[in-house]
This record gives structure tokens, C-alpha cells and sequence, in this order.
């Protein structure tokens, strides 16, 4: 795609990318696809993945006690636990505020281990990782931000997400639709947002502005995106996908880059 090679004067050492259609197809790719990079909060999809495969096999529940009290799975999967960032401390009552929380996704790794007796970097290697062969992936910490990844291993979960096998279309349906809708809050490096609209572990595009994706993005597009200067979209409205890895810690060139390549792949995808 012609359009992936606006890359090439992103500054940053190394960055990779790739579209994948919903059918599970590349549609074209950009740079070093087997680089591992690490991957900050794009681990959080991942994670969730892997929680909404065990309340699948019955070993959890969405509305399961879990986190501070008051709080379920559910709301530690969108964000509205009330836990702190990055601290295990209780910031506002369960369902009132949507607090991104590194933390949450941690407590929701230590409930997984719990309930299942596998540690949760096993538990997602199992259910997630080895069926995708995504060889190249790891999770060597926390399941909120430690994951390390390639673009082409990130392929394979992005067409998972367009076309689920391992998951049931419904709990897939559920887990990108919006989770406690109205909620207001901070989106990491964009301020705050009226509403700011999250799935069970997949942040929701709505209306929101500014964000990290296109203008021409559908409001249906979910995804997350990392500090490490990592991203991962999915559009159904485009039938596509995009994932795009960089060694370049998020920043203003970030927030320039991502949503004109975004634009250009929609486009490209449209004309094609």
C-alpha cells in the first residue's frame, strides 16, 4: 500500500506496520514485520482477550466480584473499577468515572491466575497466543503494559478481531460496543473527553476529538493504542485493520503522524 510509506519520514529509528481486511488478508505492509517492539498498553487487548476467553470457558464471570469493592470484571475490563493509574487505591465508587488503570488490568490478571491456577502469562499463551500462532509474543510482567510483539504476529489478532474464532461473535460484539455508556474521563495523551466511550478492554472511537485515529475514521473503529509508540486499529465500517509498532516513545510526533496515515489507508482502501 502506497500509503504505509508515509512512515518512511516518521521520526523515529524503526517502525513497522501492516493492513490486514477483514478477511484476513494483508493488504500491505511497511518495514521490519518480524522486529519485536515492545508493546505498552496495546498488551491491554490482548489481556482482555485472554479474560473474555476464560468468562467463555465459565472459569470467570463479567459480573464477578473482582477489584475494589463494588467493582466486577466487567468494570476493570472498561475502565470503571475506580482504581487509580497505577496505583491498587479506590479514586471514585465502581461504574462513576472512567479511570484509565494500569492497575485494574493488573488486578484482573492476578483474578484470572486465581481462578484458573495458571499464571496469567501462561493463561494467555494458551488461550490466546499459541491458537493465533503468534510465536513472537510475549508477556514477561504486567498484563497491562509489559507485551512484546511483532507487526506480524499483531496481523494474526487483528484478523482475529474482524473475523472471531476463538471468541463467539456475540462476546466480541459486546466487548467492542461501549460499556457503561456517558462516562466521562481522561484519554491518556489526548485530555478529557465528554464521553469517553470504552469497551471491555478496547477503547470505542465515537465522536472523540482529539483522538489518535483519522477524521475519517468510523465511530464504530476500536482499537488501543501504547506509549511505547505503538497503535492497533480495527474499522468494521472499512472492513480493515492496522497495526503500526515504532521504538519512538509516544509524543507530539505521535500525535501528528497516526491519524493522517490513517486517513491515507482508509482512503487507499476505499479506492481500491
Amino acid at each position: 500500500m502506497e500509503s504505509l510509506r508515509m512512515i518512511e519520514n516518521w521520526p523515529v529509528p524503526t517502525a513497522a506496520a501492516a493492513v490486514v481486511r477483514s478477511d484476513g488478508s494483508t493488504a500491505g505492509s511497511y518495514g521490519p514485520t518480524g522486529h519485536r517492539f515492545p508493546l505498552a498498553s496495546v498488551t491491554k487487548p490482548l489481556a482482555a482477550y485472554a479474560v473474555l476467553l476464560a468468562v467463555e470457558e465459565g472459569a470467570v464471570e463479567l459480573d464477578e466480584p473482582a477489584g475494589p469493592e463494588g467493582s466486577t470484571v466487567r468494570h476493570l475490563l472498561a475502565h470503571t473499577s475506580g482504581l487509580a493509574f497505577d496505583e491498587h487505591r479506590p479514586m471514585a465508587e465502581p461504574g462513576t468515572r472512567r479511570l484509565y488503570s494500569n492497575a485494574g488490568f493488573e488486578v484482573l490478571g492476578d483474578h484470572i491466575a486465581k481462578a484458573t491456577d495458571i499464571p496469567f502469562p501462561e493463561y494467555l499463551r494458551e488461550a490466546v497466543l499459541e491458537p493465533l500462532g503468534m510465536a513472537a509474543t510475549d508477556l514477561p510482567g504486567s498484563p497491562a503494559k509489559d507485551g512484546v510483539s511483532t507487526v506480524d504476529d499483531l496481523a494474526r489478532f487483528a484478523a482475529e478481531l474482524q473475523a472471531p474464532r476463538l471468541l463467539s461473535r456475540t462476546t466480541l460484539d459486546e466487548a467492542t460496543s461501549v460499556a457503561f455508556p456517558g462516562l466521562t474521563g481522561v484519554l491518556p495523551g489526548y485530555g478529557h473527553q465528554r464521553p469517553n466511550d470504552w469497551g471491555l478492554g478496547f477503547e470505542i472511537r465515537d465522536g472523540k476529538s482529539p483522538h489518535w485515529t483519522g477524521a475519517s475514521s468510523s465511530p464504530r473503529t476500536f482499537g488501543h493504542f501504547g506509549q511505547s509508540g505503538t497503535f492497533l486499529w480495527v474499522d468494521p465500517e472499512a472492513g480493515a485493520a492496522c497495526v503500526a509498532l515504532a521504538d519512538r516513545p509516544f509524543g507530539p510526533w505521535a500525535v501528528e503522524a497516526w491519524p493522517p496515515l490513517t486517513d491515507a489507508v482508509l482512503a487507499e482502501l476505499g479506492a481500491a
